[in-house]
């Protein structure tokens, strides 16, 4: 995020996305052209200048690639809500993962929203946000935390979120006899 308007401050866009699969290996990485002016850039926090954005997607085509890359898939986030709304997107809360949001991980936070660099601190034993943030080394940890836990996040998910049930989509005759129809007899009077 980069800060823009009179109160950059206040008012933020997005300048940069980065995805990574369950293993952590990054798939996508782009940055985004914001449509406002930017009068602050955040270098020492977000890492991006603007020599960034001789190479930068506009918000629209990222919104697309990034649609594409969640679509059906499980999304695993650090307070996932702000990169959607950034996004401009949304996602089956179903579907949604969120590190920010399990309870063990909150216990550090004395209940609240705990911060993605003391968690990786805390239980990955590493060090991010030393200096700029890198969104991908973000992303890592943050899929690493969610691994680290991955039974416990869908033990909770399950009780907000209870397992669908499919149905028997089996053909007659598969597994069971077919019961024989009556032929129906007319009478003549």
């Amino acid at each position: 995020m980069v800060g823009v308007g009179p109160n950059p401050d206040n008012d933020s866009v997005l300048a940069r996305v980065s995805v990574v699969n369950f293993n952590g290996d990054q798939i996508y990485d782009s940055y985004v052209r914001p449509k406002e002016m930017v009068t602050d850039w955040r270098t020492h926090v977000s890492g991006i200048a603007p020599k960034h954005m001789v190479e930068a997607r506009t918000l629209e085509h990222v919104q697309k690639e990034i649609a594409e890359i969640m679509s059906g898939r499980i999304l695993v986030g650090h307070a996932v809500s702000n990169d959607l709304d950034a996004l401009l997107l949304g996602h089956p809360k179903r579907d949604i993962r969120d590190t920010s949001k399990h309870a063990p991980y909150r216990k550090i936070a004395g209940g609240g929203s705990p911060r993605l660099k003391i968690l990786a601190e805390e239980f990955l034993g590493i060090k991010i946000q030393d200096g700029a943030h890198s969104s991908v080394e973000d992303a890592r940890a943050t899929m690493a935390l969610y691994r680290r836990e991955k039974d416990a996040f869908e033990r909770e998910h399950l009780k907000k979120w209870p397992a669908r049930m499919i149905a028997d989509t089996r053909e007659k005759g598969e597994g069971e006899k077919k019961k024989k129809k009556k032929k129906k007899t007319t009478r003549k009077r």
